[in-house]
């Protein structure tokens, strides 16, 4: 995979003028709009791109290091299978209501099921939000929750047909009166669209992320997937369907403050 390099670009234009005695120094700070992507950055609470030197880190510095159950992390990519998973406990961030969740992976094997490509787990009770595969219709995705509170079957869904190909697939959840109103997507197209259950907040200190079982923090829970997971994203916001499309593996811009402001952004260079 890519590795993840950091640019800054910064472009110095002095401009001097000859009708008066003192310099005038002009900064023009020209990013790379190319390279970078603001869709709600700021918002960002979790990331995760398994890059040589990060391969267990949080970016956002708000989850603990993962911990590897049998998962491995080669070339830049979460290696999970039967039996074999990765959790990251505790959570330390700030509480997390309105979110969304986004992951990139491929699927090795169609008929290892019921796990998650990403999992967002509350330690004090069974509740969990999660990017499931295949737990109540073989080979479709959904959007999982303890006792189903927050899953309903996705219309008109999406079945996956083919191994080996990277996908991005991305839930949002808004609070929509105290109820979960969930948002599906499958490379960016609309999967799922519904109202159902409860809206959950996870807060600090009594969340974490799970990859490849379902949920049950580190003494294991149920679900299983065989899948290479490329990079994972959690958003303490709704992104809307343009936002997501707009995503790009590994890219974000931050504003950085002060007199001068200046734009960086990060990317997987070849």
């Amino acid at each position: 995979m890519r590795n993840l390099k950091h640019y800054f670009t910064l472009i110095c234009y002095v401009l001097r003028s000859s009708l008066l005695r003192n310099s005038l120094l002009l900064m023009l700070c020209l990013s790379m709009p190319a390279l970078a992507q603001g869709e709600k950055a700021e918002t960002l609470v979790g990331w995760w791109t398994f890059e040589p030197g990060e391969e267990l880190k949080d970016l956002m510095g708000n989850f603990a290091d993962i911990t590897l159950m049998g998962a491995k992390v080669e070339k830049g990519q979460l290696d999970v299978d039967a039996g074999k998973w990765a959790i990251a406990t505790p959570y330390s961030g700030p509480d997390i209501e309105e979110k969304t969740l986004v992951s990139w992976a491929s699927l090795d094997n169609l008929d290892v099921q019921a796990g998650s490509i990403l999992t967002i787990d509350r330690l004090s009770d069974p509740t969990f939000d999660a990017i499931v595969f295949g737990e109540r219709q073989p080979h479709r995705w959904m959007a999982g929750s303890g006792w189903f509170h927050r899953t309903q079957d996705p219309d008109p869904g999406f079945e996956e047909k083919k191994t080996g190909v990277l996908i991005q697939m991305a839930i949002s959840y808004e609070d929509d009166g105290g109820k979960a109103h969930v948002m599906i997507y499958h490379n960016g197209d609309i999967i799922g669209d519904y109202t159902h259950g409860q809206f959950e907040p996870f807060n600090t200190d009594d969340a974490e992320a799970i990859w490849g079982q379902r949920h049950g923090g580190v003494g294991g829970g149920p679900g299983n997937l065989d899948a290479h997971i490329e990079e994972c994203r959690i958003y303490g916001a709704v992104l809307e369907q343009d936002e997501i499309q707009a995503l790009k593996l590994g890219t974000l811009q931050v504003e950085a403050s002060g007199k001068l402001t200046t734009t960086w952004a990060t990317m997987k260079a070849k």
